[in-house]
């Protein structure tokens, strides 16, 4: 059972009987997690300016002046 803890988790043992330890290797960091988050985060933004768009009552006058403004930020 303590075999397959390890392997999951993935601890490492290195060294028999007392001088025994074990290490965790941690998972290598994706290089597009980074760029991956950059994206969601700026889809959210404009999910949230066109949820705003949606609900407010200013009239078509605010809501040109909001599309205008998402097509200037890309």
């Amino acid at each position: 059972v303590a075999s397959i803890v390890r392997a999951k988790y993935g601890i490492v043992r290195t060294g028999r009987g007392r001088h025994a330890r074990e290490e965790f290797i941690g998972h290598r960091p994706d290089p597009d997690a980074e760029r991956l988050r950059g994206e969601v985060k700026a889809l959210q933004e404009r999910i949230a300016v066109l949820e705003r768009i949606a609900t407010d009552e200013n009239g078509p006058r605010a809501l040109d002046r909001e599309i205008q403004q998402l097509r200037t930020r890309d």
